[in-house]
């Protein structure tokens, strides 16, 4: 097995051309386990971590910026008042050792089903930054995703995953998810919702049910058709059947799998509830907001 240490992207990238069946390596947290596992054999690695300021981050308007080395510790605690949704998501994952060596490039690279980043990613309307010697790109989370063959996003076999760009919030989000053990066990449903007062709409992230995680759109489609300004701007949550509609139609539009964690339908239903049960909490959560902003 090869293993190339760029100390520049102009060098990645061009080793990335020339060989891009060389997997690109950081934290190592699901490379190295697949390998001590013996059943994954790459020909060549393709060592990221010596790129300098490949785990920073900066504020550009009304986004956030994070480079592809940032860990999730790194979201969690650093980034946790400007990313609340992602931080939450960040610190569900794996045990405090993981925590401190997975980058959210790896997670995005390996784009599992049951990654915990994915479905905040997605209600967050992230941007996922591509690059290659032929030059950079922007992709919405939502179109990074694929369920198409073997290919799991939208990454092209020259690129890489130099990093993302978050809005920042402009309500509240929520992240949830359900396995047999918080943390250490892969997901077998995860939901992620953020309430954008701006735009009037919520935007509903659904992790670890199918083949790969998606947004809600006929979901979000139907709550924001159901709701007048009056009611975004009501101290009440939407009512309840409203709120159950969201959830049946987020999990009507999916196709849940069977697997040895959990079978289809009860994903089916796990969804529907997260979802509804995510959607009241940031209405509660943003009347929370106003009352202490009130007070102030």
């Amino acid at each position: 097995m090869r293993l190339y240490r760029p100390k520049s992207w102009d060098e990645a990238l061009a080793v990335r051309s020339e060989h891009a069946d060389a997997v690109p390596i950081a934290g190592g947290t699901d490379v190295m386990v697949a390998l001590s596992r013996d059943h994954f054999h790459p020909p060549a690695l393709l060592d990221l971590s010596l790129i300098p300021g490949i785990a920073d981050w900066q504020e550009d308007g009304d986004r956030i910026h994070l480079g592809c080395g940032t860990t999730y510790t790194g979201i969690g605690e650093r980034h946790a008042l400007r990313l609340p949704g992602l931080a939450m998501a960040a610190r569900e994952v794996g045990s405090r050792q993981v925590r401190n060596r997975g980058t959210i490039g790896g997670a995005l690279g390996t784009a599992s089903p049951t990654g915990d980043l994915h479905p905040m990613m997605l209600a967050a309307d992230a941007e996922v930054g591509l690059c290659s010697v032929r030059g950079a790109r922007w992709v919405p989370a939502w179109q990074f995703y694929l369920a198409s063959g073997s290919e799991r996003t939208a990454l092209a076999r020259d690129e890489l995953i130099v990093g993302v760009r978050v809005p920042k919030p402009t309500g509240p989000q929520h992240f949830v998810k359900i396995g047999q053990r918080r943390g250490v066990v892969k997901a077998v449903c995860s939901v992620a919702v953020e309430l954008d007062v701006r735009r009037r709409r919520a935007r509903i992230g659904i992790g670890a049910v199918g083949d790969m995680p998606c947004r809600a759109f006929v979901a979000e489609d139907f709550l924001a058709a159901g709701l007048d300004e009056q009611a975004w701007d009501a101290d009440e949550p939407p009512a309840d059947d409203l709120l159950r509609r969201c959830g049946d139609l987020a999990a009507g539009g999916l196709d849940a799998r069977t697997d040895f964690r959990a079978g289809a339908a009860y994903r089916a239903h796990a969804t529907a509830v997260l979802v509804r049960r995510s959607l009241r909490k940031v209405w509660d959560d943003r009347r929370g907001e106003e009352v202490s902003c009130g007070s102030a």
